[in-house]
């Protein structure tokens, strides 16, 4: 058997980079406003009981002002909204500068033109090395129609997928 030398941080990052995934923002209205954060780390995890997972990197400013609101929305961001991913990914600005938004049914912020959003409370937390894994009980949702997804792929943004919708092969 060939022996592979341990993954570094910077091998790990190139390989897994081939997987595309969509891009949020994570909000919530806390003690000092709304906050929140962009993040790429964002799945599904259970349709019964509604159940979602992310995973903010333990050295977030933003995340410990999440978890103290108990509850949160997922903004799922549409190819437009490039300049929303740099915008929250920043530290130490307003990130809702010149940010429309509505409030959801938990009070949580949620970004005008999202592609979609899923209001949640926090569940529960895990160890996740570098990460805190982070699943959250989905309470609302809803998509907007007719939008292309912002993507990220191989370290880039990607906006929209290169197949029209119609033509992509629905999984049952």
């Amino acid at each position: 058997m060939t022996k592979h030398p341990d993954p570094t941080p910077q091998h790990l990052r190139h390989v897994l980079g081939h997987f595309a995934t969509g891009l949020t923002v994570i909000t919530a209205a806390t003690d000092n406003g709304p906050a929140g954060f962009t993040c790429q780390s964002f799945s599904s995890l259970s349709l019964n009981p509604a159940l979602i997972t992310f995973s903010p990197a333990r050295s977030s400013n933003t995340w410990p002002h999440l978890r103290k609101a108990g509850r949160f929305s997922v903004n799922i961001l549409a190819a437009e909204h490039q300049h929303l991913a740099a915008q929250f990914a920043r530290s130490g600005t307003d990130k809702f500068s010149g940010v429309d938004y509505s409030i959801s049914p938990l009070g949580n912020p949620v970004l005008d033109h999202a592609l979609a959003w899923v209001d949640c409370e926090l569940d529960k937390e895990y160890d996740g090395g570098d990460h805190t894994i982070v699943v959250g009980a989905v309470r609302a949702l809803a998509a907007r129609e007719g939008a292309e997804p912002l993507l990220f792929f191989k370290g880039s943004y990607v906006n929209g997928l290169a197949d029209h919708p119609s033509r992509l092969e629905r999984v049952a």
